[in-house]
């Protein structure tokens, strides 16, 4: 038999089942919003190519969190533009933790300003964690008759035409430093760029320029073997590798202490939720024995800084090296 009802009784019943539906689609909504992030695969720009050390630590981090989440953390190298190509990327997407990337200080403090990139590090982001990065050395030819950093000083100011030195690259971190040790000094080096720290090791070791400053994994090898010697690091303290190597703060120059570091980054907006979580997590990996253990092969030096602090500690990092960034964009 067919149920028959009247209008009345057809109204209440689609009214009924419209709330119903309505209250379904907000219940889902709800469910949806209060779920574990992340459900799905999250993507890590490396906004450089495969090797360096930002891939590096990106890798390591990226292994870390697949794990620890239960979710792929997929590495992607997006090279180019000093590293601003790749992070605008992410700068771009939606900010729901599923588009991070590996900022630093290279990508996210100098490059904007040497290129004039409209990217703002502070604006267009959401800074989570550092990660670390190696200190810079100052580094000479073996053969330079210099033994410690007051020696070189003193060498560098009786040069007639100065004293050339090497760095991997225009407004790289080590010019940087490189550039605020002959300021700090008023000496009269004169700074070679190259492309990558490799050709700087090699003119180095030939004798075609006489110093120069870069991360010490890049001419480890030929330190060791005695054809060029470290005269100052601008780690925190003396490494365990180095015992006889000073800091450059242990010799009066506590600005320059200083890494080239690396971090992890998303676009602007992105939940604290997520970044809370996140941070944890890559600090517990940072703190892992396996990561360690590769940090310390690397000489890579980090902090346990929670999100707060980190992004103050990027925002001073603008401040201190941004001048310095513009003087060299109106000499070179």
């Amino acid at each position: 038999m067919i149920n028959k009802k009247t209008p009345s009784q057809w109204r209440a019943a689609l009214t009924l089942g419209f709330i119903s539906g309505l209250v379904g689609i907000a219940v889902n909504a709800s469910a949806q919003s209060q779920s574990p992030w992340p459900l799905r695969p999250v993507k890590i720009v490396v906004p450089y190519s495969a090797g360096g050390t930002a891939d590096n630590l990106g890798r390591l981090t990226a292994d870390y969190l697949s794990n620890s989440l239960k979710q792929p953390f997929i590495v992607d190298n997006k090279g180019g533009a000093g590293g601003t190509l790749g992070s605008m990327q992410v700068a771009k997407a939606a900010p729901d933790g599923y588009s991070l990337v590996v900022s630093g200080i290279g990508s996210h403090v100098i490059a904007p300003i040497l290129l004039g990139s409209s990217m703002s590090p502070m604006k267009d982001f959401t800074h989570i964690a550092l990660l670390g990065g190696p200190p810079s050395a100052l580094v000479i030819n073996a053969d330079l008759p210099v033994k410690d950093l007051k020696g070189f000083i003193a060498y560098a100011n009786a040069a007639p035409k100065g004293l050339s030195w090497g760095s991997p690259g225009l407004g790289t971190h080590a010019q940087l430093i490189g550039e605020l040790f002959a300021a700090s000094n008023k000496l009269n080096l004169v700074h070679i760029s190259y492309k990558g720290a490799g050709p700087a090791v090699m003119d180095l070791l030939g004798g075609q320029i006489q110093a120069g400053f870069m991360t010490l994994r890049s001419a480890a090898s030929h330190i060791h073997t005695g054809k060029l010697r470290v005269l100052a690091i601008t780690s925190t303290k003396r490494l365990k590798d180095y015992p006889n190597v000073p800091t450059f703060a242990e010799l009066g120059y506590p600005k320059l202490t200083a890494l080239t570091w690396f971090s992890l980054s998303g676009p602007a907006g992105l939940p604290k939720s997520i970044v809370t979580k996140l941070n944890l997590e890559v600090r517990n990996g940072l703190r892992s024995q396996a990561i360690r253990d590769q940090l310390a092969f690397e000489y890579i030096e980090t902090e346990d800084w929670d999100a707060d602090t980190f992004t103050q500690f990027f925002k001073s990092e603008i401040e201190l090296w941004s001048p310095m960034v513009r003087s060299l964009q109106k000499v070179d």
